[in-house]
């Protein structure tokens, strides 16, 4: 069995893991998963995880809004976003970005909300969790002015603009996709990336690896992503866990587990 498993992106808080979710969790120690990160997605779940981490030990939490709830984003929602940065066991701003694959709210709005979230983790000198899918760009462009402390979580882009994040000194997430069939561009930029710089992550309850495709992911599912790293990188897929976790901590300013030495 893989340990130290480090799940940088969840969502535990979302509706799909109403019917388990305490015995799901309190599973995880016993499954090898030492830490997880349960990104806010709006400001409910932003509380939601919140809360989650005042339940289990080892689940710690990020608040902010996803592009999809860039209309949240106003004054008064950045106070409490502030207020809650504030709390013991949150790590990060996020997940914040922008997304223009369906584009439900448009770009106008979306840099903007961005924009004021990377602001608000500058100022409280927070890493970012960020989400870019189809807006390499305006990502970019923006990530380059602000220069935050950040993952680009369910990294989708080419090796080129690996390299670009690599240079910000930031972080590649890790998702399934890795283990898909055709995810012949992740391979490459996994192959590309140092393993200092990759985390490991879910994005549960979505982006189960196969041979789980279109089922729930949890955290469980991860050492199958360790184990695609692992192939690329010609180490074990424990040597990636534990590397990743180490990241991981040292990222969110957590400790380590015990067993799991600098």
């Amino acid at each position: 069995m893989v340990h130290h498993i480090f799940d940088s992106h969840a969502h535990y808080d979302d509706e799909r893991f109403c019917e388990d979710r305490g015995e799901l969790l309190s599973s995880f120690p016993a499954a090898g998963v030492c830490r997880v990160l349960n990104a806010g997605c709006n400001l409910e779940a932003s509380r939601a995880g919140i809360a989650l981490g005042r339940e289990y030990p080892f689940l710690y939490s990020a608040v902010g809004c996803h592009p999809d709830a860039a209309d949240e984003v106003t004054p008064q929602s950045l106070a409490l976003l502030r207020e809650l940065a504030g709390e013991e066991k949150v790590k990060a701003i996020g997940e914040i970005g922008l997304d223009y694959h369906y584009e439900d709210i448009p770009r106008q709005r979306q840099i903007p909300a961005f924009e004021v979230q990377l602001q608000l983790a500058g100022e409280l000198d927070m890493p970012v969790i960020i989400h870019s899918r189809e807006a390499v760009e305006d990502t970019m462009r923006l990530l380059n002015q602000y220069r935050p402390k950040g993952v680009v979580h369910c990294f989708s882009g080419s090796v080129e603009t690996a390299k670009e994040v690599l240079r910000l000194g930031m972080y590649i997430g890790v998702t399934g996709v890795i283990t898909f069939k055709n995810a012949r561009r992740i391979r490459e930029v996994v192959e590309s990336v140092p393993l200092d710089r990759l985390l490991i992550e879910t994005d549960c309850p979505y982006m189960a690896p196969e041979p789980y495709r279109g089922k729930r992911c949890d955290s469980t599912m991860l050492p199958r992503m360790a184990e695609a790293i692992a192939a690329i990188k010609g180490i074990t897929a424990q040597e990636v866990a534990d590397a990743t976790c180490r990241n991981a901590c040292r990222f969110f300013d957590i400790p380590l587990p015990e067993g799991l030495g600098e």
